[in-house]
């Protein structure tokens, strides 16, 4: 039950806040609800950032390597440790009236591992761990979330594009478009789809950036809660592996089912790498739950090759992600049967 909680808390909150004083942009409208961002509302311990540079960004530079050899490097220097920053903003609207919405800031202290390594396949997993700061200044127990997943596939012949009304729907690349590209597919934290794009990885001698096609996803977690005024976001992602850790940046528009643009927003997600925090919780629970997700991944996997899938997140007031954790949480607690019920939670869910 803990770990259901800790769930809906991180659902709700998603990250540590972020207190600042200055938000960038809009300053000409004089609102001061703007100049102070919406994100989560509690505070946590702060950490300690580490400035060696990574030894994935390191091996980049050797002159010796192949494109290809380097790509697979720069993905696999997405695995490590780290602080992470949110930071999103409207620039600019196109309705009449327009008003723009409070930007969102957070932060929180999540890992990345790497769960499976093929030549021309790389699965990457997010475990968030987050430690709050309490009323009385003490800190909380550690807080443990199984957080969203990318998995990387070098010229992959397939994507899985949304097309609103939480369906995905499979379309064949053509080689003049995939060659020399890589898809990288994100799934939310239950593991069904989210969205998926296709790119190619670009070396400088001390930098290295992925950027995407334009791609369809459904409204963020961080907005479905709060807007009904757009149905999807069709934005342009690009990672770029720094010294240090790894950026994530977003080019977003919001947009209505009959192709409306309601506003244009920009993100960025700052992976920073730190030292001397307590992971241990979060690797114990993915130690002793890795076997779990990677049935929910094989089941998951047969669904999505079907040429359309569609996601209902919540059956009868029941939710999909809420069903899965607590199914995690028995198996966890030693209940191995019940990895048996994971095809029929998923197929309640789908169509």
């Amino acid at each position: 039950m803990k770990f259901v909680l800790i769930t809906l808390l991180l659902l709700s909150q998603f990250t540590h806040a972020s207190q600042s004083n200055y938000v960038f942009g809009w300053t000409q409208l004089n609102d001061p609800d703007l100049m102070t961002p919406r994100g989560g509302t509690s505070s946590g311990p702060n950490v300690s950032l580490d400035n060696t540079r990574s030894p994935f960004w390191q091996k980049i530079q050797d002159k010796n390597l192949t494109k290809f050899e380097k790509d697979r490097l720069a993905i696999l220097a997405m695995q490590g440790e780290y602080k992470v920053n949110f930071d999103f903003m409207e620039t600019m609207g196109f309705v009449e009236n327009y008003m723009p919405a409070k930007p969102y800031q957070s932060w929180g202290t999540e890992f990345v591992i790497v769960v499976e390594d093929k030549k021309n396949f790389i699965a990457l997993q997010h475990i968030m761990v987050m430690f709050f700061e309490k009323e009385d200044g003490t800190i909380s127990e550690p807080m443990v979330m199984k957080h969203w997943r990318q998995d990387w596939t070098y010229q992959d012949a397939y994507v899985s594009t949304f097309i609103g009304n939480s369906t995905w729907e499979k379309q064949s690349l053509p080689w003049t478009k995939r060659r020399g590209t890589w898809t990288q597919t994100v799934y939310q934290v239950d593991d069904s789809p989210r969205y998926e794009g296709f790119g190619a990885w670009k070396h400088l001698p001390n930098s290295s950036s992925w950027t995407s096609n334009e791609t369809k996803r459904p409204l963020p977690r961080r907005e479905a809660s709060i807007r009904n005024d757009y149905d999807l976001i069709i934005g342009t992602n690009i990672h770029t592996i720094t010294p240090t850790g790894w950026v994530h940046e977003q080019n977003n528009n919001k947009v209505t089912i009959d192709s409306e643009v309601v506003a244009k927003e920009i993100g960025i997600a700052r992976y920073q790498r730190i030292k001397d925090f307590d992971w241990s919780a979060g690797y114990l629970y993915w130690e002793e739950t890795s076997n779990f997700w990677d049935k929910v991944r094989e089941v998951w996997d047969q669904k999505i090759k079907s040429k359309k899938i569609k996601i209902l997140s919540n059956v009868n007031g029941s939710s999909l992600f809420l069903k899965l954790f607590l199914l995690a949480n028995n198996y966890r607690d030693g209940d191995l049967e019940s990895i048996d019920d994971i095809e029929l939670i998923i197929e309640q869910h789908s169509s």
